[in-house]
């Protein structure tokens, strides 16, 4: 039986198409089912509130408001399309659709709720789409009402109403009408759902509202992790000293002795294949392809760069290359003229480049099993060597043309990959498989010479050492032998089993290695001395990040069950625990206020509190048997606010520093799974989002109520806002979002920007607040995958956000406006950095 972790590798390379088509077809059903769930509460809502409808009318005839409900039967029965089920009996003589004051459709919605369960949806439907100020005579008798508009102008003959302006297409924009001079709400739309919004007091003119770009702007400061977990042959040394290797869409160059790192951006989505030139200072780097936001396919290409400069020297390849790029390398003999590239198309097309003029000198189709790898002769540009699933190519290039012979394994058993090769110093070929051998193949027959059984289980990698040694990296054994150049094994260490198998090695200096691992780490030492890890990274997709209030420290979690605590300053990783339970995932996190703990949700209802001197679990609690979403402690750390995909908000008392955690209620109310939730300044509130865009605010100071007039909270101040949903980030939502977008924001805590991790790999800053649609935007790239959440540190002089299948975290500096000028920088202000911005919807 072939081992775990060679199979995991190999299945990786033979069956992206699939996986990918999966993770689709997996999306798009949740996305539906979540629609459906919607629509199904809509409707019983609806045929519940037709029900209550008649005695209701009853009733307020009766107490002598007729016109009132009048007013709200005729606006209910127009959203509801209702006006078939009612008794002929009952007749409007008004045929004009009349809107409601703010306390007149409050005082309807009040008694509306009773008896049942109350949900924005039921409100949403009976709301008009703004609410107009009426004629003095009608209003004047509810000024002091709740749920009034305040400072409200008055006339005797009010000015026509105008029509609200709404989204054709179901997007997010606003309807906006007006009430003389005076707006009390706004209403966007998502999947054609209207969200209701109320305008605060302190806005006293909407429409003149500018919204403009951030002062602010970032640039990329610290990367951390390393793609190793499903790439090959990607960590070199320069003569720099500086490490290059990459993760996401960014090529990184850490200079291992200082500490430091540069970035290559240039690439529009995650790099697949590194190769240096023999100059050892030109870098060629390709990509997959990727799509864009409206899910239409981007061309993959391959960028050659100089590493000195971080200028872009040659673009190749652009419209030749189907689904990415899988392997390229220089020529050798020539000074490196050469570029073989190798693409993920079905039939891996093998083309070889003069980049320098980007021609083109020859394709061929090369097979339809994975290709591994690629690579000239050292002696030869005419012959080039590759490698994959259950073959090595022996290629030789004639007048423009590609021919091809299939190496033969004849007597020696036929492995089922071949994973890894390198030019011996006598010009034979030596390969590394799955079976755990070396072989060696002829210079001129192409035959095997010898096998070497090497390592149990895969090797990985190979490396020739100046003086014809050769290194070999092992997948199941994780050992690293060295070996003499007629392959006598003379020296093996074993790296620590956390770190993976060994994925590749790069020389330092004859004594001192890189090696970068399958857990997506780069370790560094000796035989002699060990290994340790000076760069590390998640393994799966993340979702979970904290910072901490009062140090350059945060938490971040996911899927691969770790749970680790980073130093931003120092960018290493602090310490890293694993979950106990193997199906359990972290998906949130938050640190109390006083920073002695912090919370973290997992996948199965369960939460956990770490106390981060001792790492130790202080506190182990269970709410309901489905995933949280989020955890946020209010402003003075006295309550622990719980989201769930149960649909519930579970709030617990917290004593003793943090370390004692007891029920104090639960908040019931919402018709789909929470998402987002955000204290008050006061900590006696609580503002939330869920699955379905409904926004709720809850009194937990009065026991967990709902608070059934959302007026009422338009003004109240929020001790931090991640809710993707509110008037105050409505300006983030671009038109024709479905609700899903936008997975994650975060207001800076001078309230003067807001942070946005989208769905198309995007990290986009804001100015804050940004309440009206087409805010203007910078745009940064760097990320290939969903962008899963963003926090700023707790001075503002950072921003970080991470990664979903790309596990990547990136670290942003803040520049501008007083935050990336204050002395509380960050230690790496001596790196030099390539970032860029471009604004959005604006310049």
């Amino acid at each position: 039986m072939q081992p775990c972790n060679d199979v995991s590798a190999e299945s990786s390379t033979e069956f992206p198409d699939r996986l990918s088509l999966m993770e689709v077809r997996l999306q798009a059903q949740e996305d539906e089912i979540t629609l459906l769930k919607s629509s199904l509460a809509d409707a019983l809502r609806k045929l519940h509130l037709h029900d209550q409808q008649i005695p209701l009318l009853k009733q307020q005839l009766i107490a002598g408001k007729r016109f009132t409900v009048q007013l709200a039967l005729t606006r209910a029965i127009q959203s509801l399309s209702l006006e078939d089920a009612l008794p002929e009996s009952i007749q409007f003589t008004n045929e004009t659709p009349i809107k409601l004051r703010g306390e007149e459709e409050d005082a309807f919605e009040e008694e509306m709720g009773k008896d049942q369960t109350w949900s924005s949806i039921v409100e949403e439907s009976i709301q008009p789409t703004t609410i107009r100020t009426l004629q003095q005579q009608q209003s004047k008798s509810s000024e002091d009402s709740q749920g009034s508009c305040p400072q409200t102008p008055t006339s005797s003959s009010p000015a026509p109403p105008k029509e609200p302006a709404s989204s054709p297409h179901g997007g997010p924009l606003s309807s906006i009408r007006e009430g003389e001079k005076m707006l009390c709400s706004i209403k966007m739309f998502i999947r054609g759902r209207p969200i209701t919004m109320y305008i605060p007091s302190n806005i006293l003119n909407y429409e003149e509202l500018r919204m403009d770009l951030p002062s602010q702007k970032l640039d990329l400061d610290w990367v951390y992790g390393y793609r190793g977990r499903d790439c090959r042959a990607n960590l070199y040394l320069l003569p720099s000293g500086e490490a290059v290797y990459f993760i996401a869409c960014v090529v990184v160059l850490y200079h291992i002795s200082n500490q430091t790192q540069r970035h290559y951006q240039k690439h529009t989505d995650c790099v697949r294949c590194l190769a240096i030139h023999p100059d050892k200072v030109r870098v060629a780097s390709g990509q997959t392809a990727g799509v864009d936001k409206d899910g239409k396919p981007l061309q993959p290409f391959v960028h050659i760069w100089d590493s000195k400069t971080l200028v872009t020297l040659q673009q190749i390849g652009l419209g030749t290359f189907e689904r990415g790029v899988g392997a390229v390398a220089f020529s050798s003999s020539d000074a490196g003229t050469f570029l073989c590239v190798i693409d993920d198309s079905n039939e891996h097309m093998l083309s070889v480049w003069d980049w320098n003029k980007n021609i083109k000198h020859t394709e061929v189709k090369s097979t339809n099993e994975a290709v591994l790898a690629v690579d000239f002769s050292p002696t030869d540009t005419n012959n080039i060597i590759s490698c994959g699933k259950s073959h090595v190519y022996f290629w030789t290039m004639s007048a423009g043309t590609l021919t091809k012979k299939q190496g033969i394994f004849g007597k020696y058993k036929k492995p089922k990959f071949v994973l890894c090769f390198v030019f011996s110093l006598t010009g034979d070929v030596l390969t590394g498989d799955s079976e755990g051998n070396i072989l060696t193949w002829g210079k001129s027959t192409f035959q095997i010479m010898k096998q070497t059984r090497a390592h149990e289980g895969s090797v990985f990698t190979m490396c020739i050492l100046q003086g014809g040694a050769i290194l070999s990296g092992g997948g199941k054994d994780r050992k690293i032998i060295h070996w003499s150049a007629d392959l006598a094994p003379e020296r093996e260490c074993e790296i620590p089993e956390k770190f993976g198998a060994v994925r590749t090695i790069a020389d330092v200096d004859g004594e001192e290695l890189l090696v970068g691992t399958t857990r997506n780490a780069i370790l560094r030492g000796t035989f002699s001395d060990g290994f340790v890890a000076i760069v590390q990274g998640h393994v799966d997709e993340m979702w979970g990040l904290a910072t901490h209030p009062t140090q350059n420290i945060f938490l971040t979690c996911g899927n691969d069950r770790q749970v680790c605590v980073w130093n931003a300053e120092d960018h290493k990783l602090d310490w890293c625990t694993t979950l106990e339970v193997r199906e359990e995932s972290g998906l949130c996190a938050d640190f109390s206020p006083n920073g002695a703990v912090v919370s973290v949700g997992l996948s199965t209802g369960r939460w956990v509190v770490l106390d981060l001197q001792t790492k130790e679990v202080v506190s182990d609690l269970t709410d309901g048997n489905e995933q949280l979403s989020v955890m946020r402690y209010s402003p003075d750390g006295s309550f622990l606010a719980v989201g769930s995909h149960d649909n519930f908000i579970y709030i617990y008392n917290v004593t003793e520093g943090g370390r004692r955690y007891t029920r104090f209620g639960k908040c019931t109310g919402h018709s789909s799974f929470i998402t987002h939730l955000d204290w008050s300044k006061d900590g006696k509130y609580v503002m939330s989002n869920s699955g379905d865009y409904e926004i709720l605010y809850w009194d937990v100071a009065s026991g967990c109520k709902l608070l059934r007039n959302r007026f009422e909270s338009k003004d109240r101040e929020w001790a931090s806002y991640t809710c993707v949903l509110g008037f105050h980030v409505m300006g983030v939502w671009l038109e024709g979002s479905d609700g899903t977008d936008i997975n994650a924001l975060c207001r800076s805590h001078s309230k003067s920007m807001v942070a946005v991790a989208d769905d198309f790999c995007k990290v986009h800053l804001f100015q804050y607040p940004c309440p009206k649609p087409k805010a203007p935007s910078y745009k940064y790239e760097g990320h290939g995958s969903h962008v899963t959440n963003v926090r700023f540190t707790h001075n503002d002089s950072h921003l970080l956000s991470m990664g979903g299948k790309d596990t990547c975290i990136l670290q942003w500096r803040v520049k501008g406006a007083g935050t990336g000028d204050h002395k509380e920088h960050l230690a790496s202000s001596s790196s030099v950095f390539s970032s860029s911005s471009s604004p959005e919807n604006g310049t």
